[in-house]
């Protein structure tokens, strides 16, 4: 486009969509296109502030693994409440995507994105001076509604602010800090144990991260709202001046903002009701952004918790019948350590995933995802047939878990998050965002409260035949379901599903 026709297009007053403002990029004085143009501070800075939901529940759900023997000796945990410490966070997560990560459809994406923090940090407070198991577990709760509020309500704000042309590598990029957060939560109890070596070491892991959430909280107040929100509810002139702020740039570009009017707000919520989700024209884009993370989570969530004492069982190094805080100390150690050497796979799965998502397309990384973690699961369930102390054994699970880890953030993990967040209108893509979220974390609590138990009742192989055949049946159902959103506008992804 030369410069004579951009400014007869303003000049004319022709209104274009908030998604084709921010997909703009500069031209030369010739009129010489620019094929890219930079991030503004304020979309950096939404970024920056989205990646920590991502972060602390990482942190929380992989550093509760760590702490988990330590609870279970300071509380005389059964175990029943083994998997009911497992679970309280991820059925928060559940409960808190759909109630309340669904509000930003109603009172706006940046209310709850301040609200979301501030609840984890209230909780993170709390559970630092739980004086009871069940206190622990009602704060465990909590921090999951938070983390589960988290997110639709993060992705929309990356999503909704960023340019088409990058949103999946943005998007992801953020997703990636989940798999820092389990990294960091493991070395996080690692050196709480080492400083404190005693049982109550717990709650220096969960209080290190309040003073990070406080900051997070403060910096919040200072993004913008999303101009996509404010246009679908009708407030253009409030879209058109944060759309200004949020593409404050020097040069300025675009020079001026004419968003066309939208229905009115009245009529928009009569639209935006989680019937919607299941009208027809949506009903396929439900499918393809909840059932395979359901499937997904099945196995990623049981695994991540509970690798710390796989690991340590596995290994045959851990002092049997621990009683002592130095003998249980000394176990949970060993198996941090096992730990964080396979979350090192989830960090290189989120990484080619950022690199290859907006080239190669989330259908397919998603398909050659869930096969490579069936792939996985299979060779971890060959250790079965060794002896204990054969090195076969040791290299079949480290191998199984690696190329798990690193299979599901490069396809499943990742790329059912960035789904659900891109094929639902803007008037109900955080509900629909959040109902996935919800209906995966079905799957996810389920295998966190019955995976102890089920590892004692049918064995470590079997568990890991069923969660290679939830994997398989994963990639079929996105192959079958599949909506490609690869450099699509969002604006152009809800037309097209209405």
């Amino acid at each position: 486009m030369n410069q004579a026709v951009a400014a007869e297009k303003i000049k004319d007053g022709d209104a274009r969509t908030v998604q084709d403002y921010i997909d703009e990029t500069p031209f030369w004085a010739d009129g010489t296109d620019v094929p890219d143009g930079p991030m503004s501070g304020m979309q950096w800075r939404i970024w920056w502030l989205s990646i920590a939901g991502k972060f602390f529940e990482g942190l929380v759900v992989f550093m509760t693994g760590v702490a988990l023997p330590l609870l279970a000796k300071e509380f005389d945990l059964s175990a029943a409440q083994h998997g009911m410490v497992g679970a309280a966070t991820l059925f928060g997560i559940l409960i808190g995507a759909s109630a309340l990560g669904a509000l930003s459809d109603h009172f706006g994406r940046k209310p709850m994105f301040i609200f979301e923090i501030a609840l984890f940090t209230l909780f993170l407070a709390l559970i630092v001076v739980a004086p009871t198991f069940w206190w622990f577990i009602v704060c465990l709760f909590g921090l999951g509604l938070a983390l589960g509020c988290d997110y639709p309500t993060a992705h929309v704000m990356i999503s909704e602010s960023t340019p088409s042309r990058i949103r999946g590598r943005l998007v992801l990029g953020a997703f990636g800090f989940q798999a820092a957060g389990a990294l960091a939560g493991t070395a996080v109890g690692y050196f709480a144990l080492s400083l404190d070596p005693d049982i109550g070491a717990w709650r220096w892991m969960y209080g290190a991260a309040i003073i990070p959430a406080i900051l997070v909280l403060i910096g919040r107040f200072y993004v913008t709202e999303s101009p996509h929100w404010l246009a679908e509810t009708g407030r253009r002139q409030q879209a058109e001046h944060e759309l200004k702020r949020l593409l404050q740039r020097h040069p300025p570009y675009p020079p001026r903002f004419h968003i066309p009017a939208a229905k009115s707000e009245a009529d928009s919520k009569k639209e935006s009701g989680y019937r919607a989700l299941f009208k027809r024209k949506n009903r396929r884009a439900l499918v393809l952004s909840s059932v395979p993370w359901f499937l997904q989570d099945l196995g990623t969530y049981g695994i991540g918790i509970f690798t710390p004492t796989i690991l340590a069982t596995a290994l045959g190094q851990q002092r049997e019948h621990a009683q002592s805080v130095a003998d249980i100390v000394h176990n949970d150690l060993l198996a941090a350590k096992g730990a964080a050497m396979i979350d090192v796979l989830l960090l290189l799965g989120i990484a080619a995933a950022v690199l290859l998502s907006d080239k190669v397309g989330r259908i397919k990384l998603q398909v050659v995802g869930f096969i490579g973690c069936a792939v996985g699961l299979f060779i971890a369930a060959q250790s079965a047939f060794f002896a204990d102390n054969d090195p076969l054994k040791l290299v079949l699970i480290f191998a199984g878990f690696m190329l798990f880890n690193f299979m599901t953030n490069l396809g499943p993990n990742s790329q059912t998050y960035l789904i659900a967040g891109e094929v639902f209108p803007t008037r109900v893509r955080a509900k629909g965002a959040g109902f996935a979220a919800s209906f995966a974390k079905i799957g996810a609590c389920t295998t966190a409260f019955l995976f102890p138990i089920l590892l004692f009742e049918i064995g470590t192989q079997t568990l890991l035949y069923i969660l290679v055949g939830t994997s398989l049946l994963g990639a079929l159902v996105t192959w079958l379901a599949q909506i490609e959103t690869k450099g699509v506008k969002l604006d152009t992804v809800g037309v097209e599903l209405e």
